[in-house]
Parts: C-alpha cells; sequence; structure tokens
C-alpha cells in the first residue's frame, strides 16, 4: 500500500467526508451506478445547490468524481479510493483479531479448563 496513498491529510477528507449521513447515502447510491445531481437529490428534502456542495466535499476527498456525457454530468464513485480506506481500516481489524485470538486462547487455558 503506497504510503502517499493513504497520507493523514487523504485520510482525514475522506473520514470527515463520510461523516455526514447525507454523503453517506450519497455514496451508498453510487456504489449502484453513476448518477446526476439531480438523480442523487431526488430522496433528501434538501436544495439541489446542497447536493452539489456534498457532492464536492466528496471529490474534494477523492471518493467520487465527476464527467460530462453530452448536456450530462454524472457523478461516479472512485471504488479504488474506497478500496484503500477498506484496507487502511482492514490493517487494524486483523491486529485487533490476533489480540481476540491471543485473549480467547490464554482464557482457554485457564484453570477451567483443568477440572475434571
Amino acid at each position: 500500500m503506497e504510503q502517499e496513498a493513504l497520507g493523514s491529510d487523504t485520510l482525514d477528507r475522506a473520514f470527515m467526508a463520510l461523516a455526514d449521513p447525507v454523503r453517506r447515502a450519497i455514496v451508498a447510491r453510487l456504489s449502484r451506478g453513476d448518477a446526476t445531481v439531480n438523480e442523487l437529490a431526488e430522496p433528501f428534502a434538501i436544495t439541489k445547490q446542497a447536493v452539489s456542495k456534498h457532492i464536492q466535499v466528496l471529490e474534494h476527498a477523492g471518493l467520487v468524481t465527476r464527467s460530462r456525457d453530452a448536456q450530462r454530468r454524472p457523478v461516479h464513485l472512485n471504488a479504488a479510493a474506497l478500496e484503500r480506506l477498506t484496507a487502511w481500516i482492514d490493517q487494524y481489524r486483523l491486529i485487533a483479531e490476533s489480540r481476540f485470538r491471543r485473549l480467547d486462547t490464554l482464557l482457554g487455558a485457564g484453570p477451567s479448563d483443568q477440572e475434571p
């Protein structure tokens, strides 16, 4: 895993972007396919401008991109960025699981196992 790809600033921007429930819902929607701002705004009781600002935060964090398709400007999920976040989280999850396995082993070898 590249250190630059997961620098402190990158992680901070990504996790701050994902801290907002509207932005998490946008990411969840984009996981099913590209969408326009209008399509992304439909389920929310906020303005399209507010949705655009949420998308800008996600773009700044590197989690989504936009392209131009004639008159449409679809928003795309950057799956590679999410994979990098998942890999970063997984390294700590694996450490924690290893510690829990050792604790389970230690607790399983206690005096209660030696009783008849």
